[in-house]
C-alpha cells in the first residue's frame, strides 16, 4: 500500500476495496475450494457460538454480501480472502460448492490493513490480537504509528497503547485473550518491571475481581522493589530448571548452590492466600486438610 493510497482516508481505502454496491457488476462465482484463508489474518479466535449463528443465518437467509478475495500470489484460479473470513468459515461448513466473490488486486500490506480494519468494525478482535496486528504493520512495512492510526481510523496513542501490551509477559497475555482482564488492567501492569511480581498481580485481580484502580495502585507499590538478579555463575541447567520452577509455580523461585552439590530453593509468596495457593500446588493437599 503506497504512503498515497494511505493519505487517501479509511473512508476512501474502504469504498475501493469494500463495498459491495460500488463493486456489485463486479460480483462472480469461484469453487469454494479454490479460495483460502488470508495468510495475515490478524484474528485467531473464531467462537463455535458466533460461527454456529452466522452459519444458521445464512443457511436460513443466504448469503448477503459476497466475499471480497485477490488472486493468490503465484498460483493460477486460486484466490485469498481480503474481507469475509467468518463467512468463508461458515459456507465451509454448510459446504457449498460456489460462492459469491469480488476479486480485487492487494498488496500484502493493504490485505493486513483492511483485515484489522473489517475485524475492528465489528468489535471482533481481542487487545492483543489488534496489537499485534499493529505491530506486523510496523516490523513488515516499516509503518510509523501515526501512519497506522490513519489507516484503520484510530488515535496514534490509540495504536502505541496497545502495542505496548506485547510487552507483557505471556502469562498475563492470555488472561487479556481469554476476556479474564481488560485492556486497562493489562496496561496497568506494565509499570511493573519484575514479570513475575507483575504475573502474581494478574493472578489475583482475576480471582478477586480487582478494579483497574486498584491494580493500579497495587502495581505503582510493586514498580518499587528492586528486582533481584540471578547470579552470573549460576550454571545454565540450574537456571533453566528455576525458570520452569518460576513458570510452574506463577512466582520468584531461587535456586541457591551450596558446595558438595547441595543447596536451597526459596519460594516467593505474596500475602497468606498465596501461601495457600503455593501450598496446594505443590503438595496437591488443601490447607483445610492439614490444619484442622
Amino acid at each position: 500500500m503506497s504512503r498515497d493510497r494511505l493519505g487517501k482516508g479509511l473512508g476512501a481505502l474502504l469504498g475501493e476495496y469494500l463495498d459491495p454496491e460500488v463493486a456489485e457488476g463486479d460480483i462472480r462465482k469461484v469453487a469454494l475450494a479454490t479460495i483460502v484463508p488470508n495468510p495475515i489474518q490478524p484474528r485467531r479466535v473464531f467462537t463455535d457460538t458466533e460461527l454456529d449463528n452466522l452459519t444458521s443465518s445464512i443457511r436460513d437467509n443466504g448469503l448477503l454480501q459476497p466475499l471480497v478475495v485477490r488472486p493468490a500470489p503465484g498460483t493460477v484460479d486460486r484466490f485469498e480472502i481480503v474481507a469475509g473470513e467468518r463467512r468463508f468459515r461458515a459456507l465451509t461448513r454448510l459446504e457449498w460448492a460456489d460462492v459469491p466473490v469480488i476479486v480485487r488486486d492487494a498488496d500484502d500490506e493493504t490485505l493486513l490493513v483492511l483485515a484489522l480494519v473489517e475485524n475492528l468494525q465489528r468489535e471482533a478482535l481481542n487487545p492483543l490480537e489488534e496489537a499485534e496486528g499493529y505491530e506486523s504493520l510496523a516490523q513488515r512495512f516499516e509503518m510509523k504509528h501515526a501512519d497506522i492510526a490513519k489507516a484503520v481510523g484510530k488515535d496514534r496513542s490509540t495504536v502505541a497503547n496497545l502495542v505496548r501490551l506485547l510487552k507483557l509477559p505471556v502469562s498475563i497475555r492470555k488472561l487479556v485473550e481469554a476476556g479474564e482482564l481488560t485492556q486497562g488492567h493489562a496496561r496497568a501492569l506494565l509499570s511493573v518491571e519484575d514479570p513475575m511480581i507483575a504475573a502474581e498481580l494478574a493472578r489475583r485481580a482475576v480471582k478477586d475481581g480487582w478494579s483497574v484502580r486498584e491494580i493500579e495502585r497495587r502495581a505503582a507499590s510493586a514498580s518499587g522493589k528492586k528486582r533481584i538478579r540471578k547470579p552470573q555463575e549460576k550454571d545454565v541447567v540450574v537456571r533453566a530448571l528455576e525458570e520452569a520452577f518460576q513458570d510452574y509455580l506463577g512466582t520468584r523461585v531461587q535456586v541457591k548452590p551450596g558446595r558438595a552439590g547441595k543447596g536451597s530453593i526459596e519460594v516467593q509468596y505474596h500475602g497468606p492466600e498465596d501461601f495457600e495457593r503455593l501450598f496446594e500446588q505443590m503438595t496437591g493437599r488443601s490447607v483445610s486438610d492439614v490444619v484442622e
